[in-house]
């Protein structure tokens, strides 16, 4: 009996401790469902158009975006330490890195097979990378980027070697949709309406020094308006 009150104390105390395990940040009541289909990686709005690619080399591609987001997350998303963005993508390279680098080698390819050159091919790749660097970057849908991002990398974290491909195929169109900002949904948004700003006329002739003349212009206010700033 003693054993198994001690078994039951442990049993509760661990209870205890995953409750009170604080849950990462949650900047809405009820943030937007981003989810969204899986890739191939060539549909409009996913990523840079890649004529002529072949199913790997689309998979790559997404790999090589998924790896960006998740680098532009560790730097953007600093101000809120517990999504862990800096830690986890860190842990990402190290863990992921033989698929990242065939990833690399294979986009490194598609560029040289399409390009006249195999130095035109390296300035194709440099421009792929940094247009997929810069199509992360975002202000006003900052806290859905970041809430994605972390909860992708922290999945990739736990992810056998070799399926970060898998999660980049999966979870892309997810990352894309939280570019835009979506803002508070458990409540509707309040429309407020504004009445407009009514001014008197500034015609010189209905001025006499700063006094507003009635006889020539009506009424000062009321009879011209102008949208409120």
């Amino acid at each position: 009996m003693q054993k198994v009150g001690i078994a039951a104390a442990i049993a509760t105390l661990a209870a205890g401790v995953l409750v009170t395990t604080p849950a990462t940040a949650q900047f809405y009541m009820k943030s937007k469902d981003l989810r969204g289909e899986r890739v191939r990686g060539d549909e409009p709005g996913i990523g840079q158009l890649m004529p002529g690619a072949t199913a790997d080399e689309l998979r790559a591609a997404m790999v090589w975006n998924l790896r960006a987001a998740l680098n532009v997350a560790a730097l953007q998303c600093q101000f809120e330490p517990s999504l862990l963005t800096v830690q986890n993508y860190n842990a990402i390279l190290s863990d992921h890195k033989q698929e990242l680098a065939q990833s690399y080698a294979t986009l490194t390819k598609y560029f040289e097979r399409t390009a006249k050159t195999k130095k035109e091919g390296q300035n194709a790749l440099d421009q792929f990378g940094t247009r997929t660097y810069s199509g992360f970057a975002t202000v006003a849908a900052q806290y859905g980027f970041c809430t994605t991002t972390s909860s992708i990398g922290r999945e990739a974290l736990y992810a056998p070697r070799g399926s970060f491909g898998e999660i980049a195929l999966g979870r892309m169109r997810e990352v894309r949709n939280s570019l835009t900002p979506w803002g508070e949904q458990q409540f509707p948004r309040m429309l407020v309406s504004l009445t407009p700003a009514f001014l008197p006329r500034f015609d010189k002739a209905c001025w006499k020094k700063d006094q507003f003349v009635t006889k020539k212009c009506g009424q000062p206010f009321g009879t011209v308006s102008y949208a409120a700033r």
